[in-house]
């Protein structure tokens, strides 16, 4: 599972793209994804020092992505923020569990873990930016499931 601050990472960039280039408010991005301001701030910031984002204080200020969206993987943002998502780990919580070292569910593991990262370097902030549109459209619309 993503850590929080990889979700709230990849839900306020979402939300960013979808400003399409629009300097975001971080309070505009953190209600939009249900985050904490202060939180999300320091995330935002975190992300600026690893350049994938912008962000500009002041009147017309806010965050914007640094390249485009599609251009901008869920890999890359939580090789940002470090989430411990991207680290090999033990399902019997050996440690540590190596090709080397294996315990017995050492192969399923490491299936899914090879099956996530792909996921992860596949899929782009436009995707969720995407998804989130078709959900926020279809709450608008009163229907909750995102399908429209």
């Amino acid at each position: 599972m993503l850590s929080q601050a990889s979700a709230y990472a990849i839900s306020a960039l979402g939300y960013v793209s979808s400003r399409r280039g629009q300097p975001t408010l971080i309070k505009a991005a953190a209600e939009a994804c249900r985050a904490p301001a202060a939180y999300l701030a320091k995330i935002v910031n975190l992300l600026s020092h690893e350049n994938l984002v912008h962000t500009q204080r002041g009147a017309g200020g806010g965050v914007s992505l640094a390249r485009p969206a599609d251009k901008m993987s869920l890999y890359e943002v939580c090789e940002a923020l470090d989430d411990d998502i991207l680290k090999p780990r033990c399902m019997l919580g050996n440690v540590p569990c190596t090709d080397d070292r294996d315990c017995p569910a050492h192969d399923v593991c490491r299936k899914a873990q090879v099956a996530l990262v792909r996921f992860l370097k596949r899929t782009t902030v436009a995707d969720i930016a995407r998804f989130e549109a078709r959900w926020s459209k279809a709450a608008k619309n009163g229907k909750g499931s995102g399908e429209t």
